[in-house]
């Protein structure tokens, strides 16, 4: 991941040179990508940054000031304000719980419609541990495939950590997948980055992860995922991770697929696991071989009877290497910081998957 890192401290390319239009044309699904909370908020960012096409983009809080910092090509949602009059939630998960039930209307108007909803929120805080589950029943209760994509604190937050337990717990009661991030693995991963860099290395994975898949779902691209493919892993899918590979050269596919293999974000395998979508960028010099051979070194670690699609696309700015992001549901046995993670819930959407049968 070091083209990724270099990235965020701006000492590389950005991923897309496209701008963000922000607008879903009339023949496409609709696909809302929320951020709640400072991190989520912050996620969003990295996504316009990124030039993400294809979502509708939002961040919600109940910090007037953090929301002012945030790229105006996002739709902005100021809750609770007559909680909190507009300074935050201090920590408290249950008072952004409290705002997001108070303004539920808001947030309902930016969902509505929408058949694929992403949420992006930092576990641990008081708004994004509150109120992403209040989005997610909300997403839910419109018919929306609804992917929570969310960071866990580092073990020196131990405040924060049972939050984020609690919250997580929450979430998996609504959303149909709930991707984590744990932000301890970056530090086993790459121990000499900062705090500061990791929060920001942390958002820039999961911008890539949304604003990839997003991209083969809306765009023309040399292999495309579609609306259809998303549902059928995501859809009940339970516990997730991120896996992020690079590789440069002749050996670009192997140094890219092994680096999807270390490079997990969770601390899980990818043996057992129900289901992956994998993408792949690559530059003009992309072949089609490239991109089956980097998906089969992937797959072969996984169950065989695993639903797996795949998607790539060429950008230019790729050209001599190969990034694949691989978003894994479904996963059994993981753990966050040593402890393993309750799987006794049952998932939004887990009951319901045979009616895909229907459609």
């Amino acid at each position: 991941m070091e083209d990724l890192i270099k990235n965020v401290l701006g000492e590389g390319a950005s991923a897309n040179e496209s701008g963000n239009d922000g607008v879903m044309s009339n023949d496409q699904i609709k696909i809302v990508t929320i951020g709640v909370g400072g991190g989520g908020n912050n996620t969003i960012n990295r996504l316009i940054k990124f030039g993400v096409k294809g979502t509708e983009l939002a961040v919600v809080n109940t910090d007037m000031e953090h929301l002012n910092i945030i790229n105006d090509k996002a739709k902005k949602i100021l809750i609770g304000k007559s909680i909190t009059k507009g300074l935050g939630a201090g920590g408290f998960p249950d008072v952004g719980e409290k705002a997001a039930e108070v303004d539920k209307p808001l947030i309902r108007e930016v969902l509505e419609g929408a058949q694929l909803v992403f949420i992006c929120a930092g576990m641990g805080g008081g708004t994004g541990g509150g109120a992403a589950p209040i989005v997610a029943e909300i997403a839910k209760e419109q018919g929306a495939i609804t992917i929570a994509m969310v960071t866990y604190p580092f073990n020196l937050e131990k405040a924060r950590k049972k939050k984020a337990e609690e919250s997580i717990k929450k979430l998996k009661k609504h959303a149909d997948s709930v991707v984590i991030l744990d932000n301890n693995r970056l530090v086993e991963l790459f121990p000499n980055l900062r705090i500061s860099e990791a929060f920001a290395v942390a958002d820039e994975i999961l911008a890539r992860a949304i604003g990839g898949l997003v991209w083969t779902i809306t765009q023309p691209s040399l292999i495309n995922i579609d609306f259809a493919d998303v549902r059928s892993i995501m859809q009940g899918g339970g516990v997730g991770f991120i896996a992020v590979g690079e590789g440069r050269g002749n050996e670009k596919v192997t140094q890219a697929a092994e680096g999807v293999i270390k490079n997990r974000l969770l601390d899980v395998d990818f043996e057992g696991a129900k289901g992956a979508l994998i993408h792949i960028t690559g530059g003009t010099d992309l072949t089609l071989g490239d991109a089956i051979q980097a998906g089969e070194q992937i797959t072969d670690r996984m169950d065989h009877e695993a639903n797996i699609k795949w998607g790539a696309r060429i950008m230019d700015n790729y050209e001599g290497k190969l990034e694949i992001v691989a978003i894994v549901s479904g996963v059994k046995g993981a753990s966050i910081a040593g402890q393993p993670i309750d799987e006794s819930e049952t998932y939004a959407g887990a009951v319901s998957s045979s009616a895909l049968e229907l459609l």
